[in-house]
């Protein structure tokens, strides 16, 4: 296959798993990101080439230029993927330039952005008759009696822009539980420049969380797709998955599947629903749309996303498949599983004896492949270091 793969973020177990996706099938893989240090995915043996350029969001258009000026020198279009939500927002702002030397999946300027975007995504969703979990906006006149009246504590406080807000605070959101909480972490947000909503909590513990992971061609049509259930979180309660099950959902696959199709959606995308523990009804909670933390998982149940978007951009589809039964499968990111226990345990949310049960089944490692287990050590390495540096700061 003479179309190389250009994936943009190696520093990440999402990037190191769409390398190894495509290099089993003999792919030419070339690894992108703006650092060489502690990017463990440029030590995969399935990498053709590593490169580092210029950066995302310091040096945007230096790095349009840099990936063009690399197309221009190939023989035919590389496949262009992103495995960071930063680098979509890049992707999208400068999708029709890139369209020109790229295979890109997405032909809509600014549909990223817009399922990305929390107001609009959820805008879009009622639009098309998905729940989603009631919101007000802090332009609202009255918007704090609005909460304590319609939403109630706790609540919510979740920015728009999730990357942005992911980078300066290291969480995804504030859960606040009175008036005071709710105005400092509303001010903590906006003092930064970054627009936040407020929304009800759907109740229900993290294993009410649920995935549906969809591929869709160029002619906006799910072709590909997995339901999966999440049983574990990191930060606990409001964070990404760290061991979550591949679990058959009928009902969210006939949702996402349609709510994608209408918005004329193309390439992967990845909805989360939080199912209601009181009304049993499914909430749509975010879209992400570059390859999912899961990646791993959904691979070992047959769905290997990262090949099947190549031979579609190349013109050599793959056979349609949906995983309509229960394989057992169980995604697990070991290094912050790990933490996040200790906190569930703690809080009194699970059990020793409940964890240690559910490790008893066949795992996708978000990390560790015996086949190529480079990246790995690597990882460690890194973990090594930066417990020692807090040391010395002590």
């Amino acid at each position: 296959m003479k179309n190389k793969a250009l994936i943009l973020g190696a520093n990440y177990y999402i990037g190191l798993s769409t390398i190894r996706c495509l290099g089993v099938h003999g792919i030419n893989v070339v690894a992108v990101d703006y650092s060489k240090d502690g990017t463990y995915g440029f030590h995969s043996k399935y990498c053709s080439e590593t490169l580092v350029g210029p950066h995302y969001k310091k040096n945007p258009e230096g790095l349009v230029h840099f990936l063009i000026d690399y197309a221009k020198k190939q023989d035919k279009p590389p496949v262009l993927i992103p495995c960071a939500d930063p680098y979509v927002e890049f992707i999208d702002k400068y999708l029709i330039k890139l369209k020109e030397y790229f295979l890109i999946p997405q032909t809509k300027q600014g549909l990223y952005t817009e399922v990305m975007n929390k107001e609009t995504l959820h805008s879009l969703a009622s639009k098309h008759g998905i729940l989603v979990p009631e919101t007000v906006r802090i332009n609202e006149e009255n918007f704090i009696d609005k909460v304590e009246k319609i939403i109630k504590y706790p609540c919510l406080v979740k920015p728009v822009d999730s990357p942005s807000f992911v980078s300066k605070f290291r969480k995804k959101m504030f859960k606040v539980y009175n008036r005071d909480e709710l105005e400092k972490s509303i001010k903590l947000a906006t003092d930064e420049g970054l627009e936040v909503i407020i929304q009800r909590i759907i109740p229900g513990f993290d294993d009410h969380m649920h995935t549906f992971d969809a591929y869709l061609d160029q002619q906006g049509k799910v072709t590909h797709w997995v339901t999966c259930q999440k049983l574990r979180q990191y930060p606990i309660n409001f964070g990404a998955s760290v061991y979550t099950k591949q679990k058959y959902i009928p009902e969210i696959e006939k949702i996402g599947t349609k709510f994608l199709e209408d918005i004329g959606y193309k390439g992967f995308a990845e909805i989360e629903f939080k199912k209601d523990a009181d009304t049993g009804k499914f909430y749509l909670i975010e879209i992400n749309v570059r390859i999912t933390n899961l990646n791993s998982l959904l691979f070992k149940t047959g769905i290997n996303i990262p090949y099947i978007t190549y031979m579609d951009l190349i013109g050599e589809p793959l056979e349609s498949k949906g995983i309509t039964h229960d394989t057992n499968l169980v995604f697990w990111y070991a290094f912050e599983d790990l933490l996040a226990v200790r906190k569930y345990i703690k809080t009194g949310q699970l059990t020793f004896g409940k964890v240690l049960k559910s490790y008893f089944q066949p795992k996708a490692y978000a990390i560790w492949d015996l086949k190529d287990p480079k990246p790995a050590f690597q990882f460690g390495r890194k973990i090594v270091g930066r417990v020692f540096n807090k040391v010395l700061k002590r």
